[in-house]
């Protein structure tokens, strides 16, 4: 067992003439006349450990058999490092090799991948720089939402994965059964008779964890989910999952400024720890990736944020438009605002992040309040440059009637939300939460372009590998 203190990137850290033991898999090996340069990591950090082997001191044997891909032990002591970029190296007194890995087929070979051929090897992709470093920031990026939200006293709630209520409305699940496919009960109308079902009724995997979270916010005040969530939408772009992770905080008395004000905070607590605890990471996206990176994260976490009404955020689109600007999908009060819309906002007419209030009902789900106007809901959407909209939230309605008027006038099955609306009967307080994707946040903290390569293993239609 490797602990904290004996890993390649503690080990970088000692000085020359330390006596070290380290453990990982090869990068690339090149050998000279007498002498054998192994580039050796083991996911700790971004920066490889050189191992440097005269001949002669290993058995040869052994030697042959740390070729790239392989695991090893290597024990020896820490030297100064002539080459440029590295303050040691650690030369060789004995290897010891784990596991080999045959040089013509390992995947990973000294050469430049796309991230097409790296999707299709998710199995070993983490062992290249690129994934090294992304689930890296994957890991600080976790440890920082979880360390914001016990910081404040919320408590961290397991909400369910398999449900049986659609909290967006809209549709897209996965449905969950055991009945037999190839041979399915059916009613005397040709319908699915769910009463030999597992769960005795249609059951799905859950598209949000926030209606639960409302349960335990009306109970603890202040609480917060963090679990995988999917959509079976079909939908092969850049930007979306058909299993992802979110983040949901849910707070009892707050309205949505208070709301506001915490996603705020939020994002600039976690875009801080990122800048701080994943730096060299970071760098290496900012030079290969995306050069913006890291202006981007230090403008947003110093920026204060603008917050303006949807009304005033369509009126600011029109403008554009009179004045030439091309939309790619029209501008009108009433339509939901596009990445495109949301970039011009943050990057050209603010220069910062913005976060738009008070969207129109019709489109926005059920369970955000209504406004005093009738026309408009409690919702927020915190858009920043570079991608748009990274946080979506609202005001829930805490109100019986006007909650259960939105669910029948949205077309939902109103036996499905009877517990939901008892929260509204038995001590209903005002309540507002968001959600973040971990995801769509990976892809603003590091650059990608691709959702797929933020994620371990991307599940998408037609794609459950691994």
């Amino acid at each position: 067992m490797i602990l904290k203190g004996n890993t390649i990137g503690d080990i970088l850290k000692k000085p020359a003439g330390t006596p070290v033991e380290a453990h990982g898999w090869v990068k690339t090996r090149r050998d000279s006349k007498g002498i054998h340069f192994i580039q050796l990591n083991d996911g700790s950090s971004f920066t490889d450990l050189q191992v440097v082997v005269d001949e002669g001191a290993v058995p040869p044997e052994v030697l042959a058999g740390a070729t790239t891909g392989a695991s090893l032990r290597v024990s020896g002591e820490l030297v100064e490092s002539p080459a440029a970029g590295q303050a040691a190296e650690l030369r060789a007194r004995a290897i010891h090799v784990y596991g080999t890995a045959e040089p013509t087929t390992y995947p990973l070979q000294k050469k430049g991948h796309t991230m097409e051929f790296l999707r299709q090897i998710a199995h070993l992709r983490a062992r290249s720089n690129t994934f090294g470093a992304v689930f890296r920031v994957r890991n600080v990026l976790s440890n920082a939402i979880h360390r914001f939200f016990q910081e404040r006293g919320f408590l961290y709630i397991h909400t369910p994965i398999i449900t049986t209520s659609d909290c967006e409305g809209a549709g897209a699940m996965f449905q969950v059964t055991t009945l037999d496919l190839m041979n399915l009960p059916r009613n005397e109308v040709g319908q699915v008779e769910y009463a030999s079902d597992f769960f005795a009724k249609p059951a799905y995997l859950t598209v949000s964890g926030q209606l639960e979270a409302e349960v335990f916010a009306l109970a603890f005040t202040n609480v917060y989910t963090f679990g995988p969530t999917f959509r079976a939408e079909l939908s092969t772009t850049p930007r979306h999952l058909a299993e992802f992770w979110m983040v949901e905080p849910e707070m009892a008395f707050a309205d949505l400024d208070d709301d506001r004000r915490l996603a705020e905070e939020f994002l600039k607590y976690i875009i801080t720890a990122v800048l701080d605890e994943a730096s060299e990471d970071l760098a290496f996206f900012n030079k290969r990736i995306d050069d913006t990176v890291l202006s981007t994260l230090e403008h947003v976490a110093t920026s204060a944020f603008e917050h303006i009404p949807y009304s005033e955020a369509i009126h600011l689109l029109q403008k554009a438009q009179d004045q030439g600007r091309q939309w790619e999908f029209p501008v009108h009060w009433g339509a939901d605002l596009q990445s495109e819309h949301e970039r011009y906002l943050t990057e050209e007419v603010f220069k910062k992040p913005v976060v738009v209030t008070d969207y129109p009902k019709e489109i926005k789900a059920f369970y955000m309040r209504v406004n005093d106007d009738g026309r408009t809901v409690r919702a927020m959407d915190v858009l920043v440059p570079r991608i748009g909209e990274i946080i979506g939230g609202s005001q829930r309605e805490e109100r019986y009637d006007v909650l259960r008027d939105r669910i029948r006038e949205q077309g939902l099955n109103e036996e499905d939300y009877w517990w939901y609306l008892d929260l509204r009967r038995y001590g209903s307080a005002p309540h507002a939460g968001f959600g973040l994707g971990l995801e769509r946040m990976m892809m603003y903290v590091t650059g990608m372009k691709n959702i797929r390569d933020v994620i371990p293993f991307a599940r998408t239609p037609g794609d459950a590998e691994f």
